[in-house]
């Protein structure tokens, strides 16, 4: 809301006390000293309403006798009473304003709420004024349209995934619409789009299946990859049987210092490693052999 100035008041009280200030003398005669008054009083009066003041966001909008005259503003600028009036004060700042599209239908036939913000600001003063009834409105209605119109020709997955091209597709779209009202459009931005609940439990199971699907495949590859790691393993101890009893050893004395000082081994593994006399070598602990048929129970 626009503050008006205190100027116009304070010359009219400076004039209508000077105007008493000349008639105090003529005191004892009404008649001079009224019109004396009354004198100062309309002076004061035209002063105050010739007088106006534009703060520096403000443009000034003089009409004489219904046509334009001048765009005066930011400051201190005079017109003529009765003869100019000022019918609008344009404010040149960026103003931010939220417009919305309820129930529209995207592309693929769902129904979406979205909530957006325009930002924006007058460029050229006299056309905003003079060429649009109220410029407000006008970009408000404007804005909600170009909205329908771009959620009808996306897809949902698209307006989720990209807000940012729909921004910028809507201000392309708005612009257009207000440049000959000497309106800027600056940006827009998706605020929210909401979709159905029902939708949104569904979308959400389809994401969850997808996440567990990934999960399979990643583990199903990693097993691959440890089989890979084994065969070339096994192919490297094939032709080096000292390197694979060395191994064995080192994997049964990694078992024993960990996790207990008794370790139960199938005989047939011991003799497939080579480590039939290991049981007398290790002195505290101690490596049973039991058949493979015992082991596997």
């Amino acid at each position: 809301m626009r503050q008006p100035s205190a100027i116009p008041l304070t010359l009219f009280f400076l004039v209508a006390g000077l105007g008493a200030a000349v008639s105090w003398p003529f005191r004892d005669d009404a008649t001079t000293a009224g019109a004396l008054m009354a004198m100062f009083v309309v002076a004061a009066t035209l002063l105050a309403a010739a007088i106006k003041v534009a703060s520096q966001w403000e443009r000034a909008i003089v009409l004489r006798l219904g046509r334009f005259r001048a765009l005066n503003g930011p400051g201190l600028f005079w017109i003529i009473p009765i003869v100019d009036v000022i019918p609008y004060w344009i404010d040149v700042r960026v103003i931010t304003s939220t417009f919305k599209a309820e129930k529209t239908l995207t592309k693929d036939t769902v129904p979406v709420d979205v909530d957006a913000a325009l930002f924006w600001r007058v460029v050229d003063p006299q056309r905003a004024a003079l060429d649009v009834e109220d410029y407000h409105s006008a970009i408000a209605w404007a804005s909600q349209t170009a909205l329908r119109d771009v959620i009808g020709k996306t897809v949902l997955a698209a307006m989720l995934e990209g807000r940012e091209k729909i921004g910028k597709e809507l201000r392309r779209i708005i612009d257009e619409r207000t440049e000959p009202w000497g309106v800027e459009v600056i940006s827009v931005e998706l605020k929210d789009v909401l979709i159905p609940e029902a939708l949104e439990n569904a979308m959400s199971m389809q994401a969850q299946a997808e996440r567990e699907r990934q999960a399979r495949i990643i583990l199903g590859d990693s097993e691959r990859q440890v089989a890979e790691s084994f065969q070339e393993a096994a192919r490297g101890y094939a032709g080096n049987p000292t390197a694979l009893h060395l191994r064995a050893m080192n994997m049964l004395y990694e078992g024993l210092k960990q996790n207990s000082t008794f370790v139960i081994v199938p005989s047939t593994a011991l003799d497939s490693m080579q480590l039939g006399g290991i049981a007398g070598l290790a002195r505290e602990p101690v490596v049973a052999q039991v058949p493979a048929s015992a082991a596997a129970h």
